[in-house]
């Protein structure tokens, strides 16, 4: 893999664990709207794509799914962040990345969402751009929000050659939409066989075992 001068981050199961915020806050929706509980493990199962389209993978009746949205929005902006940790390692990731190549989050969580959880962890600072779908957006790919970060990045200065590091399938693909390789993390939701049927370049179990791959 060719030392890259981008590399653009998934944000929930790649930066922070979010799957306590994400199972409770779905649940508080789910239970709002009527609907029964659902066990933490298979929620965490769901993390990754937008949240429209994990509620049709939930066979959620259409008509429930704006409600359920907002209810889960409404708590997480609530809680989410002290029920989020980032992950060992990857604020030493970061610092040493930092300076010696452009950073940039890649996101299916709301934008706003995303800016506030990090910067209410200390990181958004650390990246030039932080790119989500804007919350009235239902089910923008991972590919467009990739396409979207690249875009933003370039404005400034154009990228040469970029890597996308994710735990989930969505984030391998949607950087091969772009041409791009990915780097698959063990440490959040996706397998190890998830993350090489999608095509990851390499897969890894600790965040100090990515800058040897990229030459950094």
């Amino acid at each position: 893999m060719e030392r890259p001068d981008v590399v653009l981050f998934d944000l929930d199961g790649t930066l922070v664990d979010s799957r306590d915020a994400y199972a409770r806050s779905m649940n508080h929706a789910l239970v709002a709207a009527g609907l029964p509980r659902r066990p933490d493990a298979e929620l965490y199962l769901q993390l990754g794509p937008p949240i429209h389209e994990t509620l049709e993978q939930m066979r959620v009746p259409p008509q429930l799914v704006e409600p359920i949205v907002t209810g889960y929005r409404t708590r997480f902006a609530e809680h989410g962040l002290a029920e989020t940790q980032v992950y060992a390692g990857i604020g030493e990731l970061l610092g040493h990345l930092h300076g010696r190549v452009r950073l940039g989050v890649a996101t299916s969580k709301p934008v706003t969402a995303a800016v506030g959880l990090l910067s209410g962890l200390g990181l958004a600072e650390l990246f030039e751009t932080i790119c989500g779908p804007d919350p009235e957006t239902v089910k923008e790919s991972k590919a467009v929000t990739i396409g979207r970060a690249l875009a933003a990045l370039s404005a400034s200065t154009p990228v040469i050659s970029a890597v996308m590091v994710g735990d989930r399938l969505y984030d391998v693909l949607g950087a091969h939409a772009h041409g791009l390789p990915a780097i698959g993390v063990l440490w959040g939701v996706g397998s190890e066989t998830e993350l090489r049927e999608a095509g990851a370049a390499e897969v890894v179990r600790a965040p100090g075992e990515i800058p040897p791959l990229l030459g950094l």
